[in-house]
């Protein structure tokens, strides 16, 4: 049973993937295509705790952390860029 939800989540994450990219790619605006970018960095973030998960070795949840931090840090940078500039 556990191996059938780790398949499905793997198969969803694809699914995401796959939606984030066209969304990057069809964005009509900077905005659409910074949340496009934001949305595979939390994609991304799944997958190293899924792998994390599946391999046994809790090491990569410190990197997703800090992954996740770094992706917030330059949201808001860019944000903050596009609203008035650094």
């Amino acid at each position: 049973m556990a191996d059938a939800i780790l398949i499905l989540a793997g198969a969803l994450l694809f699914f995401a993937i796959a939606f984030a990219v066209l969304r990057l790619i069809l964005g009509n605006t900077v905005v659409d295509r910074i949340a496009a970018i934001d949305l595979l960095t939390v994609i991304s973030i799944s997958m190293i705790v899924l792998y994390a998960h599946i391999a046994g070795r809790f090491i990569y949840l410190d990197v997703a952390l800090v992954y996740g931090v770094l992706s917030f840090l330059a949201v808001v940078a860019t944000a903050r860029y596009l609203e008035r500039g650094l």
